[in-house]
């Protein structure tokens, strides 16, 4: 099923204004290129990738250092094909480790380990400095502010209201395993 983010929307087209064509083509040019440089850097920089990285992010955000795959899979915007293998590539290195949840035998968690640890540690100095050059060097505080301001504003409007609905009609329809809270692991 092909989910549309505004299936009620007016039959007429509504073009982007030049202004807003420019603008749009310009934040697309430049996030393709500041992606890929910042996943060249990272790779001359460090023994990890920039998907090793969101997942060591991901982790040392928790408290506990784990999270549920699902989880994980779905804050990282992944599919549970890609998250499945990009786990056990990283396991193989000792980044991670799966845990089964004890109270339900079909989850289970990643786990950050202390190579993993090591890694984001290692890799987090110069992704930051790396960040700043070619970013934050760039803008004075006004226009960090704007940044922020645009980033949230658009963020909010992609998770809430009719966005989020149609996310969550995506997601019932996506066959990823669904683990309710009640399993006995309310991390998931």
């Amino acid at each position: 099923m092909m989910c549309q983010l505004f299936p009620y929307a007016e039959p007429v087209t509504r073009w982007l204004e030049p202004e807003q064509q420019q603008a749009w083509r310009a934040y697309v040019r430049m996030q393709g290129e500041l992606n890929a440089h910042l996943s060249r850097q990272m790779s001359v920089d460090s023994d990890i990738s920039m998907a090793d990285f969101a997942v060591l992010v991901q982790l040392t955000d928790t408290p506990d250092e784990r999270v549920r795959v699902l989880e994980l899979a779905r804050s990282l915007h992944w599919e549970k094909s890609r998250i499945s293998h990009h786990v056990a590539r990283m396991e193989k290195r000792g980044l991670v480790r799966r845990e089964n949840c004890r109270s339900d035998g079909r989850g289970s968690f990643v786990v950050l380990t202390d190579l993993g640890r090591s890694a984001i540690e290692a890799a987090a100095p110069s992704h930051a400095e790396t960040v700043r050059k070619l970013v934050f060097d760039l803008l004075d505080d006004s226009e960090v502010a704007a940044l922020r301001e645009i980033s949230e504003k658009v963020f909010t409007r992609l998770t809430t209201g009719e966005c989020a609905a149609v996310i969550a009609r995506c997601d019932a329809d996506d066959p990823m395993e669904v683990v309710p809270e009640e399993s006995g692991c309310p991390e998931a």
